[in-house]
This record gives structure tokens, C-alpha cells and sequence, in this order.
């Protein structure tokens, strides 16, 4: 196998300053960027969301038609219940 090569810097040099310019950079990027995932992992939002999408999709016509299927299923299972109670 081949030598292993060490990453070097190579280029202009930088001042301490630009490090340090650089170096904050990063380090408000990275602050943005974990706040934009806290934002998106948030346990309140995700719940408003789903909420939402449940009330979405129980007001469109595939969600009440079960809705109107599971209604139907559940009176028939009570009504069979009832009925093989009483004899």
C-alpha cells in the first residue's frame, strides 16, 4: 500500500485575525443551524402538525368515507353483540 498523506494547508497564509474571523463564521453558522434543527424537532410543532394533517385529511372525502366505514363496522359488531346476548 501506498504512504498515507497528512492533510496540509496550503495557500496564502492568514493572518490571526482571519483565523479568528473564520472561526466565527463557523461557529454562527453551526448556532444557526442547530437552531433551525431544534425548530424542526420540536415535540409541540411536530404535535401541531399532525394535528393538522389528521384534520385535513378526516375533512377530505377519502377520510370521511372511513370514518363512515369504521361507523358502519362498529354498529354492526354492537348490534351482533346485542344480539347473541339476548338469546
Amino acid at each position: 500500500m501506498g504512504r498515507r498523506r497528512t492533510w496540509q494547508a496550503v495557500g496564502v497564509p492568514r493572518s490571526p485575525e482571519q483565523i479568528q474571523q473564520e472561526i466565527d463564521a463557523a461557529r454562527e453558522s453551526l448556532a444557526a443551524t442547530l437552531d433551525q434543527l431544534v425548530f424542526r424537532g420540536s415535540p409541540g410543532r411536530l404535535s401541531d402538525q399532525a394535528k393538522a394533517r389528521v384534520q385535513l385529511w378526516l375533512t377530505s372525502p377519502a377520510g370521511q368515507a372511513t370514518l363512515a366505514a369504521a361507523g358502519l363496522l362498529v354498529t354492526f359488531v354492537v348490534v351482533q353483540k346485542v344480539r347473541h346476548r339476548n338469546r
